[in-house]
């Protein structure tokens, strides 16, 4: 061969040596026990073995063997948990005039900090339920590709709500509400279906919206419906046309069945739910995100003037139907799902719902699922998150116990896997 020739093949043969793709590094977890699935049991002694961020088997005893092993013969191996209704980019306060005082961008730092704190509490996936325009997605992006360790971030971006309504910026002089307005103010079926679009443009996952008043804002307009049945429905068929769900914040009775019968997916918390609005959930298939720990987080601020006398008048006055909001929804056949309003209490103690969620009449089993199995079908990623199985993502935890027999040892959660990185 001619050496021109020669020293080229030699050079082809090494730039193609070089673009081959590494080999995959294999993790085995070695598990004491593993619960594959809310509706299964823990099983014995097994080993998941992890490849590129998705679990490639699970099989019995501690044989199989891969390029790094992950000790936890002594612990629960279960999926990770997935919280509907977090707030990453805010901490607990009644301090609404920061809106006036802090850049977004500062969400991007808070919610760094409250995405590892999230994910070192068992949840590795969320469902941003209000942000600013950007921080929120800058979140998502940088969990998906590991820059910031965090759960899996479904973003809603900016809340669409009525003028002056909960979502909107009130309690400024007009000039200042105006300057800080969103953008997503709607009024109308067609401005509002136009918003709609604009989030979808703008990168949301999902659409949210505020159906009623919210307790926290500074209007006391009472809780009931803000948009007309019109305007619900045109977003609720729009965001459907472009393949989007929509969560709306809904306290009061009649506004949650307006949601309900406009093709809302689920509804956040729900507090007023009465056999009307149940009815209209349930003949729909739309689902209650309850987010009874919201109350308790604003309960232990009361008195201490945390919040404004508006926000604390709302809070004394829905605190009687929190305790017993699960076990109406329940009652009349209305599914629910887990989420919690992180964000209006401490980033972390998300788990603590689950008990609250057991003290109103469901299993451990049950409250297992609506923050696992529930929750993905909720999201419509049941082919991907929510159980342990070949192909599905490796978002895995690990704790002490069977939460299956005692859901409250996932306040306590001692390994945490995200899309097959470990959170530390």
């Amino acid at each position: 061969m001619h050496p021109f020739r020669k020293a080229l093949a030699a050079g082809a043969a090494l730039f193609a040596l070089a673009a081959a793709p590494l080999a995959a590094e294999t993790v085995a977890i070695r598990a004491g026990s593993v619960i594959t699935d809310a509706a299964g049991e823990a099983s014995g002694p097994a080993t998941i073995i992890v490849e590129d961020g998705k679990i490639l088997s699970i099989t019995p005893g501690h044989t199989a063997k891969a390029d790094r092993e992950i000790d936890l013969k002594d612990k629960t191996v279960l999926p990770g948990l997935i919280d509907l209704h977090t707030h990453l980019t805010g901490d607990p306060g009644g301090d609404f005039w920061k809106q006036a005082t802090e850049p977004e961008e500062w969400g991007v730092v808070v919610g760094a900090k409250n995405a590892r704190i999230t994910a070192l509490a068992g949840f590795t996936t969320v469902r941003e339920a209000g942000s600013g325009q950007e921080t929120a997605f800058s979140l998502r992006r940088g969990t998906a590709e590991g820059l910031i360790p965090g759960p899996r971030i479904i973003a809603a971006g900016p809340a669409l709500s009525i003028i002056g309504g909960h979502a909107d910026t009130n309690g400024f002089i007009p000039a200042v509400n105006q300057l800080l307005d969103t953008g997503y103010n709607c009024t109308g079926a067609v401005e509002c279906a136009a918003k709609v679009r604009l989030a979808s443009q703008n990168g949301a996952d999902i659409i949210k919206i505020t159906a009623t008043g919210g307790v926290l804002s500074q209007q006391g307009r009472g809780l009931e419906a803000h948009f007309t049945p019109e305007e619900m429905k045109a977003i609720a068929d729009t965001a459907h046309s472009l393949g989007l769900k929509v969560m709306a914040h809904a306290h009061g009775a009649r506004g949650i069945q307006q949601a309900a019968e406009a093709g809302i997916d689920t509804i956040e918390h729900g507090t007023y739910l009465d056999e009307a609005a149940a009815k209209a959930m349930r003949e729909r298939g739309v689902v209650l995100v309850p987010t009874l720990m919201a109350l308790e987080g604003v309960s232990e601020g009361l008195g201490k003037g945390v919040y404004t006398p508006v926000v604390e008048n709302k809070i004394r006055a829905v605190q009687p139907l929190m305790a017993s909001l699960v076990s109406r929804a329940r009652q009349y056949g209305v599914t629910v799902a887990f989420g919690t309003d992180a964000g209006v209490y401490q980033h972390g103690r998300n788990a603590e719902e689950l008990a609250l969620m057991r003290k109103q009449g469901m299993s451990d089993r049950e409250v297992l699922a609506s923050a696992t199995t529930v929750a993905a079908r909720v999201l419509g990623m049941e082919s991907q998150i929510g159980k342990l199985a070949p192909g599905f993502s490796a978002d895995i935890i690990a704790v002490a116990g069977n939460p299956l027999k005692d859901v409250s040892v996932l306040e306590k959660v001692d390994f945490v896997m995200v899309r097959g990185r470990v959170i530390e």
